[in-house]
């Protein structure tokens, strides 16, 4: 039994919330041993682990402390932990709201090399030879086309979707109804998409986005 898990996993918890940020200094070993009842031995393995990870560093003499790097760190671990924990609806319901939303951003900021990206992806996905190829370049083709709104946070939560659809959830539902017909319908809603993109027609580039997802929604959950 991993004793230390438990107290790895609660530390983790307090730095998520905020009550130890970079800098501080946290509790000595055996402070942690008194407060949560383990041997110092358990204390020092959780804080190995956590070391490891680059959340916390030592110094002979001084204590324990939070890394600089911790909150990017920790930011990333949250983002591993929220797709493992989303399901297929959850993403479609999040991809329906979210991806007609910032088609007008793409299409006031996308630039020449963010178009021909996209038609990149087309392109590769049009060639893959296996659904997990196609799978592939049909994910960075909507991550594509949020990069075109050259807006951090909305790359980023895209970045998150893109995580959910490499799950296993998603990619089992995705074999079990693409058919070679409906991979070829993806296909050219794809590429409508995109030229509506280039033409900078923000209401069809919606309305094509809209419809595309909605399909996939049908053919992946059957509503």
């Amino acid at each position: 039994m991993n004793l230390s898990a438990p107290l790895r996993e609660t530390i983790l918890e307090q730095l998520q919330a905020g009550q130890w940020r970079a800098g501080d200094r946290l509790p000595t070993e055996r402070e942690l041993a008194d407060t949560f009842a383990v041997s110092r031995t358990t204390v020092r393995k959780a804080l190995a682990e956590l070391k490891q990870q680059g959340l916390i560093e030592q110094t002979v003499g001084s204590g324990t402390f939070v890394t600089e790097q911790a909150g990017a760190r920790l930011g990333r671990r949250v983002q591993q932990d929220s797709s493992q924990h989303t399901s297929p609806a959850d993403l479609m319901e999040a991809r329906l709201a979210l991806e007609p939303a910032i088609i007008e951003l793409a299409i006031r900021n996308a630039n020449a090399a963010d178009l021909q990206r996209m038609d990149a992806c087309c392109d590769q996905a049009e060639a893959a030879d296996t659904l997990e190829a196609f799978e592939h370049w049909d994910a960075e083709l909507h991550q594509a086309i949020a990069d075109a709104a050259h807006n951090s946070f909305v790359g980023n939560v895209f970045s998150l979707m893109k995580t959910v659809r490499a799950q296993g959830d998603w990619g089992q539902l995705k074999k079990k109804s693409v058919t070679p017909e409906r991979r070829l319908a993806y296909q050219a809603q794809h590429r409508q998409i995109v030229s509506a993109l280039r033409d900078r027609d923000a209401a069809r580039a919606r309305e094509l986005t809209l419809e595309h997802l909605l399909h996939v929604r049908q053919n992946l959950l059957g509503y």
